[in-house]
């Protein structure tokens, strides 16, 4: 449920203790961090937030994620990043599901194997281009078609995302393929899915804790509608037709803009 007008203004005037902060077009857009992000996120840790690294990212695993983030610059530990791989892994385990897996070698890394000796009852979709072909996609409807209760799981449905050539094609157009092919709905895992969001806080007081991201949608508006603040960064997919409602509680240039209004906030 979205907060009433009030609610949003009691939010405005609250001190944040943490920070969920997206990734791809947010912190860093392929290998090069978005200007003065770096520092501004040493600024952030220095001043006391709590910061946790949130993202869709379905393409990359944990590891190659923490990997190269240090690699570019920032500063932080592997357990930080909370990514809808985490929460999906975390579903497939306790759904005790033995999936069909449409995902890139590198973050099929982080699933359990599959069991050769049961039946496929799910399909799992990420970010997979190199698996985005007629074979693997008909393989997919199969799995789908032998059982109604088979599931289709979608890591996260997003249009398109950032990279250093332009805005790229994500997953989203081939979960809604196979959801029409095969006449079913997927459970949708990753932002702005509150499942998510109720994973990353982990505990922590959705009041008290900001959104950071640069899709008014996925970010922002999933945030919110969890009773976080979110500020919306104009780097990475924000496009400025795409209006939000309620608005962000900011909406800024860039991470290290998102940094400072944080920091005067508390300090008013």
């Amino acid at each position: 449920m979205f907060l009433s007008g009030r609610g949003i203004g009691q939010l405005r005037r609250m001190s944040i203790k943490a920070a969920l902060i997206d990734l791809s077009g947010t912190l860093h857009v392929e290998d090069e961090p978005t200007p003065n992000a770096v520092e501004a996120l040493a600024r952030l840790r220095d001043a006391g937030v709590t910061v946790k690294f949130v993202t869709n990212t379905t393409k990359d695993s944990k590891g190659t994620l923490h990997e190269r983030l240090c690699r570019i610059g920032f500063e932080l530990d592997r357990s930080e990043i909370y990514s809808s791989l985490s929460a999906a892994v975390a579903f497939v385990h306790n759904g005790k599901l033995n999936p069909y897996y449409l995902l890139s070698e590198d973050a099929r890394q982080d699933f359990p194997p599959e069991d050769p000796n049961r039946c496929q009852d799910s399909v799992v979709v990420g970010l997979a281009p190199k698996a985005f072909n007629y074979e693997q996609m008909n393989k997919a409807f199969n799995v789908l078609l032998q059982n109604k209760e088979h599931k289709l799981v979608a890591i996260h449905q997003g249009k398109y995302y950032k990279r250093s050539d332009g805005l790229a094609l994500g997953p989203g157009c081939f979960v809604k393929g196979l959801e029409y092919a095969a006449g079913c709905t997927a459970e949708l895992i990753g932002k702005p899915n509150p499942y998510f969001f109720k994973g990353a806080l982990d505990g922590l007081d959705p009041s008290s804790c900001v959104m950071i991201g640069d899709d008014a949608n996925d970010d922002i508006g999933g945030a919110m509608a969890m009773g976080l603040q979110g500020i919306l960064v104009k780097t990475g997919k924000y496009l400025p037709d795409v209006v939000l409602s309620p608005p962000p509680t900011a909406l800024v240039e860039n991470f290290a803009d998102a940094v400072d209004w944080i920091l005067k906030k508390n300090q008013a």
